[in-house]
């Protein structure tokens, strides 16, 4: 009788042994569609370029989490496909041998004929990059296309001693603070409120009266764009201009807004040329207003708190870069914007950037930046254009609250103390700069 109990019992446990075995795993499987199906993967937030939002990071620029354009090539977008050949060609692993040969199928990449320029870019008889659909684009972003390879320009108007050391008016060093504002020929009134208000050129003391520095502006311009109709010659005024003022920088190109990207290129090369040790650059346009002694004491606490890092660490470049940060931006494929792209000539989400009209950053990261240039194609928004290279260096530009680029509420625009925590606002006509300056001056003690 007890040896059939313990058959018995032996049967029994092989019996329940598969069904618990399957129970268990009908359990895990439920739990596992549970889990998958109550998961939701963070939302990212997509932006258009013209309201753009701001995004906080760091005091110093960040590394950036991942590349914004992708290595596999994008066979209808022409900016993908122009610098999809670049990568390979200045990065020996993308190219997959040692040789230094590109061998990717002639389908694949774009012919030698169809990306360099064949001759002088200012002889316009360059080859022009392949689109099927270049004359279905807007003229701004065509015109764009068929100069995108030119990047030299001859100076008509430089300043070769702007940065000298020991300079006779001031027996200083190298500027603290270079100020390079993009300007127009006729805006004479914008760069004449600048000089009188915020953007004047000596040693400026700092909000605290403790710390101050050497300041420099100078102004960056083209040529006159005759295209968009006729215009009355302003160069012989721009010369009396530079001649009693000695700031105007000015290249041999049309000034259009998709040209807005060779003035930092060519400001790059100019510095590192003619001016080679700033502390610091600003970069902004001719209808901001910026509280230059606030920024200057932000840039003294910036360069102590790096002088200190310095010390545990061997870093000597200070990677500062910041502005107003617009992240997760796609671009603007609405054709009648101001800051359209067509799909056929750039695909992807933009890398993150500094907008809205000024950014400040580091005068060794200046020389970096002209530096990786060479190995980014040009792109027709300037703002876009430096994050792009920024990625190259593995930077992203770091925000700060300061930089008010939207404006203020309207009901605080005419009290000078609501400027108390900012260092830049955008959109200010040359009256309202002179106006604001006199109330910031006059109010300073009762804020």
């Amino acid at each position: 009788m007890g040896k059939f109990c313990k058959c018995n019992g032996r049967l029994l446990c092989l019996c329940l042994l598969p069904c618990m075995m399957t129970g268990h795993l009908v359990i895990y499987i439920m739990v596992s569609i549970f889990v998958t199906i109550s998961y939701a993967p963070p939302k990212i937030v997509i932006h258009y370029i013209a309201p753009g939002v701001s995004a906080n990071s760091s005091a110093l620029a960040s590394h950036p989490l991942g590349p914004f354009w992708n290595l596999r090539l994008e066979d209808s977008a022409l900016w993908n496909q122009l610098q999809h050949a670049w990568d390979r060609h200045y990065n020996p692993i993308l190219r997959g041998n040692t040789s230094g040969i590109m061998r990717e199928p002639k389908a694949q990449l774009l012919s030698e004929n169809e990306i360099e320029c064949l001759s002088d870019c200012m002889s316009h008889k360059c080859s022009v990059p392949h689109t099927h659909d270049l004359n279905s684009l807007p003229e701004q972003v065509r015109e764009f296309i068929m100069s995108m390879h030119c990047r030299e320009y001859p100076l008509l108007i430089n300043q070769p001693g702007m940065c000298r050391r020991n300079n006779a008016s001031f027996g200083t060093e190298s500027p603290m603070l270079l100020i390079a504002i993009k300007s127009q020929v006729g805006n004479f009134e914008n760069r004449q409120a600048i000089r009188e208000t915020w953007g004047r050129s000596g040693l400026i003391r700092g909000e605290s009266n403790r710390k101050g520095g050497l300041v420099r502006t100078v102004f960056l311009l083209g040529r006159q764009d005759s295209s968009t109709g006729p215009h009355p010659d302003l160069q012989n005024l721009l010369e009396l201009e530079n001649q009693k003022y000695g700031d105007i920088l000015q290249w041999d190109f049309r000034d259009t807004f998709f040209n807005l990207t060779l003035k930092d290129l060519l400001l790059w090369r100019w510095l590192q040329q003619y001016c080679p040790a700033p502390a610091f650059v600003f970069k902004g346009d001719d209808d901001v207003f910026v509280r230059t002694d606030a920024l200057l004491d932000y840039l003294h606490k910036k360069r102590e708190e790096h002088n200190l890092w310095r010390a545990y660490t061997n870093e000597t470049d200070m990677d500062l870069f910041v502005g107003d940060v617009i992240s997760n931006a796609q671009p603007n494929r609405e054709p009648s914007a101001k800051y359209y792209i067509p799909e056929s000539f750039y695909k992807g989400t933009y890398p993150p950037y500094a907008g809205g009209g000024g950014v400040v950053y580091s005068g060794s990261l200046a020389l970096r930046l002209r530096e990786v240039s060479e190995r980014v194609r040009l792109f027709p928004i300037d703002d876009v254009y430096l994050g792009m290279c920024l990625h190259r260096l593995g930077l992203s530009p770091s925000h700060h609250p300061g930089f008010l680029t939207f404006d203020l509420p309207v009901t605080d625009r005419d009290n000078p103390c609501a400027y108390r925590s900012i260092l830049l606002v955008h959109r200010r006509s040359p009256k309202e700069m002179l106006t604001l300056w006199k109330k910031l001056q006059n109010h300073r003690s009762q804020c």
